[in-house]
């Protein structure tokens, strides 16, 4: 996902794909990389997601456990917000945006459009 590293990409879809919040070494044995990681560069990124508010912790004894804050889809919407309101020209970015949808992506977009006027 834009917006994160690699590893932190990682380590957020082992979050987001866990029901119940996970310590540094629920994680660990959870991730799929090409590279041995050590407990200590795990800990270190899952504290970095935390500051950027990627996660919340709590502490349960002398561990850490972890949960994403928001929803990957969630996650995602707030990074195409940034992109809209950093653009300079939003109309412009959905225009060239809708130009590149497919047909199940237009039908999609048109359904939610339908659903959010009809909200009260």
């Amino acid at each position: 996902m834009r917006g994160l590293g690699d590893l932190e990409a990682a380590i957020m879809d082992v979050l987001w794909h866990e029901a119940a919040p996970l310590n540094v070494r629920g994680v660990l044995a959870r991730l799929k990389t090409d590279r041995v990681l050590a407990y200590t560069t795990v800990m270190t990124v899952l504290d970095n997601l935390h500051s950027k508010e990627w996660v919340t912790r709590e502490l349960v004894g002398k561990a850490y456990y972890y949960r994403p804050m928001h929803t990957k889809a969630e996650a995602a919407a707030n990074l195409l917000r940034k992109v809209l309101d950093d653009s300079g020209d939003p109309q412009a970015v959905l225009l060239h945006f809708t130009q590149t949808a497919s047909e199940v992506e237009s039908a999609m977009l048109r359904n939610a459009l339908r659903k959010k006027r009809s909200r009260p």
